[in-house]
Parts: structure tokens; C-alpha cells; sequence
């Protein structure tokens, strides 16, 4: 991630971190995790939408804490009480980003799709906020992440 930072056009090497990047390349996969998993149980097995999407973010959010643990953050810090911190910051998530915001925007006349698109956007911003701020804070700055900003 540092060596693809440094090569951001437009001065954004200085303003986007290794970890943001690495976090907005998991957040992709495990997105795609999300919505192959919905399919297959909804689409595929059949199981009711609400089941469906929760599954689906269960495993994707699981997915999502794995690899950013081992990967992004690197963190050597005791698994049982981020866990219990990632748990809440997935709730805390999925009620006030991914159905307050979406239901509000499309309350408020948005079409349902850009509401949800607006909703990932307030869900990126503060998961990543809470993954650097809460579930991972035993992480130090990473040292690539130091000498990207000296340059």
C-alpha cells in the first residue's frame, strides 16, 4: 500500500495514509463478499431478505476484522476485547449508517440507490474512524506511514 500511496496523483500521497488505502482495498472485497453472499442465499437458497442480509454482513464483516487485523493494522493486541469493540462498531454501523442514513435520505425523497451509495460513503468514513480510533488503538503508526508523510 505504501508504494501505491506514493504514486497517488494530484498531491493525494500526502493526504491518503498506507492504512486508508489498505482499508479502502478490503472494504472492497469484503463489499464483494457481502453481495455474493446475499445472492447466494437469497437468490440461490431462497432464505427470506432480512435472514439474507444479515448473513451476508456477518460473514463480510468477519472477513472485513481478519483482514484488517493481520493485514492493514497489524495489530498484536488481545483478540477477545477488540472483538467485543468491533461487535459494537458493527451494530452501532449497520443500524446508523447502513439503515438510519439510507432510510432518512430516501425518506427525504432521494432516489433508495443514491441513499445507500451516500450511506457507504458516512459507512467508510466512520469505520475506518473506529477501526484506527477503537478496535486497533494498540496499533502505533505504521513506520512506512511516517516516511510517506517526511516526503
Amino acid at each position: 500500500m505504501t508504494a501505491i500511496v506514493r504514486r497517488l496523483p494530484f498531491g493525494l500521497a500526502g493526504l491518503v495514509s498506507p492504512r486508508l488505502a489498505g482499508f479502502l482495498a478490503i472494504s472492497a472485497v469484503t463489499f464483494t463478499v457481502d453481495l455474493t453472499v446475499l445472492t447466494a442465499v437469497h437468490g440461490g437458497l431462497g432464505w427470506p431478505l432480512p435472514v439474507s442480509i444479515t448473513v451476508a454482513y456477518t460473514a463480510a464483516s468477519a472477513l472485513g476484522y481478519l483482514l484488517n487485523r493481520a493485514l492493514n493494522f497489524r495489530s498484536h493486541g488481545a483478540v477477545g476485547p477488540q472483538v467485543i469493540w468491533y461487535g459494537a462498531v458493527i451494530i452501532v454501523n449497520y443500524l446508523c449508517c447502513i439503515l438510519g442514513v439510507t432510510a432518512a435520505l430516501a425518506a427525504l425523497g432521494i432516489d433508495y440507490r443514491l441513499a445507500r451509495i451516500a450511506a457507504a460513503v458516512c459507512e467508510a468514513v466512520y469505520m475506518y474512524t473506529a477501526l484506527r480510533l477503537v478496535v486497533f488503538r494498540d496499533v502505533t503508526q505504521h513506520p512506512a506511514s511516517a516516511q510517506t508523510r517526511r516526503r
